[in-house]
């Protein structure tokens, strides 16, 4: 297993944008899927976006397609998500993690480990 840290969160406006970056440590995301997910208070742990670091493959939530996007930086072995047009509804914590499953199963949070501690992000309207 792959462990990660996130990192980048922070107080943005509504309409603003924030970088996240997920970092692995000790090893790299080769092989691996790396996911973003997102937990608001009161709520489940929700599918944000994920990439396959090997031969590439993205996809993306319903709630931020269109306005987030996910990418790696393979000289810094980080997964990038750029969030743009931010809402207040994207305020959560936001946490990556990795698995090896088909691409059909990214979605569920189950398949993945290595959680990392996750990064607060808030939008204020």
């Amino acid at each position: 297993q792959v462990q990660v840290e996130e990192s980048g969160g922070g107080l943005v406006q509504a309409g603003g944008s924030l970088r996240l970056s997920c970092s692995a440590s000790g090893r790299t995301f080769s092989g691996y899927t790396v996911g973003w997910f997102r937990q608001a208070p009161g709520k489940g742990r929700e599918f944000v976006a994920a990439l396959r670091w090997s031969g590439g493959g993205t996809d993306y939530g319903d709630s931020v397609k269109g306005r987030f996007t996910i990418s790696k930086d393979s000289a810094k072995n980080t997964v990038v998500l750029q969030m743009s047009s931010l809402k207040p509804e994207d305020t959560a914590v936001y946490y990556c993690a990795t698995t090896k499953v088909v691409r059909s199963s990214w979605y569920d949070p189950s398949f993945y480990d290595g959680w990392g501690p996750g990064t607060l992000v808030t939008v204020s309207s």
